[in-house]
C-alpha cells in the first residue's frame, strides 16, 4: 500500500530471495519458510513522525489509520514467536504462513483485485476508502 514502496520493495526482493532458497535447499533436506504477518502490535508504530495536517496526500494518514484499527484488536508479537517455535518444530514444507488474524483476509483482497482497482483505490475520497475498507474489511477507520 501506498506510502510504503522502500519497504515493500525490500519485503519482495526478500520473498523472491527465499523461494528461490526454498527451491535450492530442499534437496538437502533443509526448509526455507516465508513468514507473512499480518498487523503486529509492535514498537514501530508508536515511532512514525506525525502526519502533516496540510499534506495532500491522503496515503500516510490513510495507511495510519488502517494500522489503528487492525491494532484495536492487537496480535502480540509473541503470537508470531509461537507460530515460528510451532513451524521449526513441525515437518511441514508449506512454504507460506501467513500469521495473525488479518493476514489471510488481506492477502486474499489483494489476490482479488486486478492491479488497476489497488491502483484506484488509492485514488479514491476518504469517504469511498472509508467505506471500503468497512466493507471488505470491517474497520472504521478514523480519518
Amino acid at each position: 500500500m501506498a506510502p510504503q514502496a522502500a519497504y515493500a520493495a525490500s519485503k519482495w526482493a526478500f520473498e523472491a530471495l527465499s523461494e528461490c532458497l526454498a527451491q535450492e535447499m530442499k534437496a538437502f533436506n533443509v526448509r526455507v519458510v516465508i513468514i507473512e504477518p499480518g498487523v503486529i502490535a509492535t514498537p514501530i508504530f508508536s515511532k512514525g513522525r506525525p502526519v502533516p495536517q496540510d499534506s495532500p496526500y491522503p496515503h500516510l494518514r490513510r495507511l495510519r489509520a488502517l494500522f489503528n484499527a487492525s491494532l484495536a484488536k492487537p496480535t502480540s508479537p509473541y503470537f508470531v514467536g509461537e507460530q515460528i517455535r510451532q513451524i521449526v518444530e513441525s515437518d511441514s514444507w508449506q512454504l507460506r504462513y501467513p500469521i495473525g488474524p488479518d493476514a489471510v483476509p488481506f492477502l486474499k483482497w489483494r489476490a482479488s483485485k486486478t492491479d488497476e482497482e489497488v491502483v484506484n483505490r488509492a485514488a479514491e475520497s476518504d469517504p469511498d476508502y472509508k467505506a471500503g475498507v468497512k466493507r471488505e474489511f470491517g474497520l472504521d477507520l478514523d480519518l
